[in-house]
């Protein structure tokens, strides 16, 4: 068992020890002390995240249940502008008394420590993809500017190379198009005089 260190996520549930039904209940600051995330957005070394939590008795530990507020930083991942993202994540953990692998988290020396559970919840709810904005234009594929700072931008017509061989074939023209439809149209249902 891990010697327990006592952190700004750690929280004494000595008071809480076997006595099912008990109820406690902290709202707390925390301090990140290293970088939340490792995408183009995540809660950074030094911000703020607000804990509303509610500890219980149980029989077999201590239930962690628990609101995580912050904000989480990066850029777009369209346009590269910097953005803020707001984090609000519900947690809820069982903390066991007792070494099992059927628990993830154990209470150790009367406290429980919420960093892991915190930061996975935190985590895994950060946008893979961020964007300032849902139509977000992004950057011009040429020249690598931002799109929406071009004044009547148009997009450049880029030809594969692979399809120039294809450029001096003229496909059939419209009009001759309806009239070969025409001309099997009319084929088609004429009867047969022969029979």
């Amino acid at each position: 068992m891990p010697h327990y260190t006592k952190t700004p996520w750690t929280l004494s549930v000595y008071d809480l020890l076997h006595r099912a039904g008990e109820m406690r209940e902290h709202s707390i600051e925390v301090v990140v002390p290293e970088r939340l995330g490792e995408g183009q957005v995540a809660v950074q070394a030094g911000a703020v995240l607000d804990l509303d939590v509610r500890l219980e008795g149980l029989h077999d530990g201590i239930l962690v249940s628990a609101t995580v507020t912050g904000t989480a930083t990066g850029e777009c991942s369209r346009c590269l502008k910097p953005i803020a993202e707001p984090v609000e994540v519900d947690i809820a953990e069982l903390f066991a008394y007792d070494v099992d692998e059927a628990f993830d988290y154990q209470v150790h020396e009367d406290h429980v420590d919420l960093e892991p559970v915190v930061r996975d919840a935190v985590v895994l709810s950060l946008p893979f993809q961020p964007v300032c904005r849902p139509d977000c234009p992004g950057l011009d594929p040429v020249t690598g500017e931002r799109v929406e700072d071009i004044p009547d931008y148009q997009p450049r017509e880029g030809v594969d190379p692979r399809w120039s061989a294809l450029a001096g074939f003229q496909a059939e023209a419209p009009a001759d198009t309806a009239r070969a439809d025409t001309e099997r149209a009319d084929t088609t249902s004429k009867p047969d005089e022969s029979a």
